[in-house]
């Protein structure tokens, strides 16, 4: 791994623990109320991913020359054919983990981090770029550019995929949900591989963050619980065909 390679992470990595940071120092420092100090923590994540996003490119950017500079075709029709497949795939990657995760380990289908996501977005609007654009930029670049990458250069693809897609669930905080998160996570790096472009995955992964969001975002809490039911019976009646 390059030194380049670890100045992004640590990127990645301080730019996750200054939230932290800057909301006991407003703490320490004012004399502000819980739900206001909440506020400017939401405001300095938007800041902080923007910035994240703008220095990791910089740091990548000898890349992108290196890459202009070998007049490497840009293979547009071919970067919209694996995204469109690539949606795809993520969601039946995605359906088939969730039937595992429900029936066989009888874990419930809520995602404590998407409902605080969608939290955070009702209250400030603007906070939506943060899982829709820069998110997935930082996290294809970290999990599969930079990790998966790497792995795959000293091991064959299922088990760089396994373990980069493994540490791409664990990040998420929801270890009853690391199966999900794994295998969107592996699907990605077969874009990746399949493409050789890191625009793929990313494009997939925005697509994916985009529609989950703007679901929930626009639907009352009680559509929510009804579409999850009916998503537990859909998958009831999988199980029955499939049986």
């Amino acid at each position: 791994m390059t030194n380049r390679y670890w100045f992004v992470i640590l990127t990645y990595v301080l730019m996750q623990l200054s939230g932290v940071v800057f909301v006991s120092l407003l703490d320490f420092t004012t004399t502000l109320s819980e739900e206001t100090l909440a506020i400017y923590s939401i405001y300095w994540s938007i800041f902080s991913f923007i910035a994240g996003v703008i220095v990791v490119l910089l740091l990548l950017k000898p890349e992108m020359k290196i890459g202009q500079a070998r007049n490497e075709p840009s293979k547009t029709p071919e970067i919209v054919l694996w995204s469109i497949v690539g949606i795809f795939m993520a969601y039946f990657a995605q359906g088939i983990a969730s039937i595992i995760e429900t029936e066989v380990f009888r874990f419930e289908i809520e995602s404590k981090n998407a409902e605080m996501i969608t939290g955070i977005t009702r209250t400030i609007p603007l906070f939506m770029i943060v899982p829709m654009v820069l998110a997935p930029i930082l996290e294809e670049i970290i999990f599969r550019k930079i990790i998966f990458g790497s792995l795959y250069k000293r091991m064959n693809f299922f088990f760089a995929g396994l373990l980069s897609a493994t540490v791409f669930g664990i990040i998420h905080g929801e270890p009853e949900h690391l199966l999900i998160y794994s295998s969107v996570g592996f699907v990605f790096a077969f874009l990746y591989v399949k493409t050789k472009r890191i625009i793929v995955p990313i494009i997939v992964h925005m697509v994916l963050n985009s529609i989950s969001i703007l679901i929930q975002y626009n639907l009352d809490p009680e559509d929510l619980e009804r579409m999850r039911n009916q998503l537990e019976q859909s998958q009831m009646m999988m199980l029955v065909i499939g049986g």
